[in-house]
């Protein structure tokens, strides 16, 4: 008889979730395991694509700007209507077939490459494709989220979400940096879209019970601008939607010259490319795990200012740094101060609209800020990609440091955004404010 191995008691206590874990809800568990499934995959794509561009179809940077604008329009295109049709229907159905659609997508790129037929215009279709699920499934997870877990921890689910994000960003890029090496950046797809089928199998088992029915028979304009009215009248909702709108701008600017800059300036492989990203990893590991803790300490509103300047220095000591003498360096803390900060950002953004909206207009309220913090972002990638191609790739990152900086310390003032030292409450009876009619000519921004 074998003797049997024990750990430690101190040891077996540390390894035991907490009594109030959120990992311990069976719904939440598989949701977090379905996430840390697609992110992985996500690595793939979020390098095998822009270099299938930039290395296989010797893509200018103003096609890869145009690359990451096709990923952007569907957002622009389809984010209002959708937020109305969202809450109509079941989200978690919508959340899988997205799944499924964005493998589907993602697969089609190896196979147009093994038959021949890939161009820079089948990869244009493919972003516009990850963007229109991006766009549905996207917003439809975010409020299955929400059928989950308790408005007041949402915070923290959103952390532990980005701490499945993160331990797939340091493992993938690696990872994705080896794969590409060895069988080219389009076949690297086929395992994005393998996780993807993983992660509907997981989510085909998640309870994500709706607590009110969905009405198919309201009108779509009305329901559309009782969602506007909302988001208008609501001063902090407004305020983040020009806050991470901006830096939208300038992540989408920095994001089409990035590829480029490692691989023409700064001469980086595949595989020393993939091996860079792993620092971004560690940055959201880092936020992940702190990030909850930053937040109670100093409130939400002030944490998200720290995301964006985080990401802002990072993008200037890329831009000020010579590639000859430390430029491989600066880009790899670049990387690493970008994925903290935008999980700093990204669990206050997602927790305060969320918190302060009712649950009858969660889908229209997701769908409409979304589109709000997206229109910026289509024009950041045309200019930077013009920047890149006419000034330096350089001259982009310089651009996206400093107006990031500039966006946080104007953040930092603004007394709404400095004002938010806790998640607010939403009490349950509040609802649409009334019809005014003023409120048809009221500008979305601050």
């Amino acid at each position: 008889m074998k003797p049997t191995i024990r750990l430690p008691a101190a040891w077996r206590r540390r390894l035991q979730l907490p009594p109030n874990d959120l990992l311990r809800n069976a719904a939440y568990r598989r949701l977090f395991t379905s996430i840390l499934c697609s992110s992985l995959g996500g690595q793939v794509t979020m390098l095998a694509l822009p270099l299938t561009a930039a290395l296989l179809l010797h893509a200018t940077p103003t096609q890869m700007g145009w690359l990451t604008t096709m990923e952007l329009l569907p957002f622009v295109l389809f984010s209002l209507p959708c937020g109305v049709w969202l809450d109509r229907v079941r989200k978690l159905p919508v959340y899988v077939a997205g799944e499924f659609s964005l493998a589907v997508a993602v697969l089609t790129v190896p196979l147009a490459w093994a038959m021949g037929w890939l161009t820079i215009g089948w990869l244009y279709v493919v972003g516009f494709l990850i963007g229109t699920v991006y766009t549905t499934a996207g917003s439809a997870a975010q409020i299955v989220l929400t059928q989950v877990v308790p408005r007041e921890r949402l915070v923290e689910a959103h952390a532990k979400n980005a701490l499945a994000t993160s331990g797939a960003e340091v493992a993938g890029p690696g990872l994705a940096g080896a794969l590409i090496k060895a069988v080219g950046a389009p076949m690297a797809l086929m395992i994005d879209a393998v996780l993807l089928l993983v992660s509907v199998a997981i989510l085909r088992g998640v309870e994500a019970p709706e607590t009110r029915q969905p009405q198919a028979g309201q009108r779509f304009w009305p329901q559309l601008k009782e969602g506007l009215r909302f988001v208008a009248h609501h001063r902090l909702l407004i305020a983040l939607a020009v806050a991470v709108g901006l830096w939208q701008m300038c992540h989408n600017a920095a994001l089409v010259v990035q590829i480029l800059y490692a691989t023409r300036e700064l001469g980086m492989s595949e595989r020393a490319i993939g091996l860079a990203y792993v620092a971004m990893g560690g940055g959201t590991v880092l936020a992940s795990t702190l990030g909850h803790r930053i937040s109670e300490r100093i409130g939400p509103g002030p944490c998200l200012t720290l995301g964006i300047a985080s990401c802002g220095l990072g993008w200037l000591l890329a831009a000020v740094v010579p590639p000859q003498h430390g430029g491989v360096a600066a880009f790899v803390v670049m990387l690493m101060l970008f994925g903290s900060g935008a999980v700093l950002i990204f669990i206050n953004f997602l927790a305060l609209r969320q918190a302060v909206t009712p649950e009858p207009l969660l889908g229209r309220m997701t769908s409409i800020m979304r589109w709000l913090i997206i229109l910026p972002a289509g024009p950041g990638a045309l200019l930077g990609g013009w920047l890149g191609e006419h000034v330096a790739l350089r001259a982009t990152l310089l651009f996206s440091g400093v107006t990031a900086l500039l966006l946080a310390g104007l953040a930092l003032r603004h007394p709404v955004i400095r004002a938010v030292r806790s998640l607010p409450s939403q009490p349950k009876s509040e609802a649409a404010p009334p019809e005014d009619p003023a409120a048809e000519a009221m500008p979305l921004k601050a």
